[in-house]
């Protein structure tokens, strides 16, 4: 018989390197170009959001595409997800993280050692995340909140677009829809600290990163110890979101067995909001 946790972490481990050399790739591509001639913050959004779907569509159908350790823990903690494999999904996400960084730091190594040969902040956010993208004024206060809200919203709407009843998209509609998702999260809340929001995607890269030659990768521009906060805050963030959802949106939908074939016309007013 096939080994199918190993199946599994395989895909959590190959999906998630799918997501990330699109990711760091496309921030290395940027920041390696100042001149703005190869993208933007706009660029940036959208390729991690393809990234994402992509990364989707590569796992989804071994292990249900976390990618994300924040997401793994919100679902075993409210969809019933195993606990036992909530620390080898994590690893395994983390792993393939580490590779597709330590890809991106080979193959841009040129450019980053022509704009960058001191290794410092100015490429280091090709591969982790700063609060304030390394150079702007946020506080870790302030990045540790906003990581926090990111990721809720993130892990909220992920269990809106893959719970049944709640309408949810056609199944090869789902890792677009998670997709677009990501790059809304980017466009809108972007400049505290990177949008992080999962664990293995920061923290990955950053120990990449460390390993071929930044020194301070665990370390903010303050000087100050960040590797911890884009692994936390999500967590956290996380599991608001999932109790959000859980508990305000699941909580009164149709139970299993009952008709959720027909919604409302968006803009119709239900019977039982309607004056008798």
């Amino acid at each position: 018989m096939k080994n199918s946790l190993l199946g599994e972490l395989s895909a959590e481990f190959l999906g998630t390197m799918i997501l990330l050399l699109f990711g760091a790739g496309v921030v290395a591509q940027v920041i390696t170009n100042p001149q703005g001639s190869l993208g933007n913050h706009n660029s940036i959004a959208w390729a991690w959001g393809f990234g994402v779907t992509l990364g989707v569509y590569v796992a989804a159908r071994l292990s249900g595409a976390h990618l994300n350790p924040a997401v793994t823990i919100a679902l075993a903690a409210f969809k019933g997800f195993s606990w036992r494999k909530v620390l080898p999904y994590s690893l395994a996400q983390t792993a393939g993280a580490f590779v597709a960084a330590l890809i991106v730091r080979f193959v841009y190594a040129d450019l980053i050692n022509s704009v960058d040969p001191g290794h410092t902040f100015k490429t280091q956010i090709i591969f982790s995340t700063l609060p304030g993208n390394g150079s702007g004024p946020v506080s870790v206060t302030t990045a540790f909140f906003d990581q926090i809200v990111g990721t809720a919203i993130l892990v909220f709407v992920i269990f809106a677009i893959t719970t049944a009843a709640n309408n949810a998209p056609l199944a090869n509609l789902g890792p677009v829809v998670v997709g677009l998702l990501v790059v809304a999260i980017g466009m809108a809340w972007g400049a505290n600290a990177g949008y992080a929001i999962n664990p293995a995607r920061d923290f990955g890269p950053r120990l990449a990163s460390l390993v071929t030659g930044y020194g301070t990768a665990m370390f903010d521009q303050y000087g100050g110890l960040y590797f911890w906060l884009p692994i936390v805050a999500p967590i956290i963030g996380g599991l608001i979101g999932g109790a959000l959802f859980k508990y305000a949106i699941e909580g009164f939908l149709p139970a299993p067995g009952e008709d959720i074939t027909v919604s409302e016309p968006i803009g119709r007013i239900p019977p039982s909001a309607q004056n008798p």
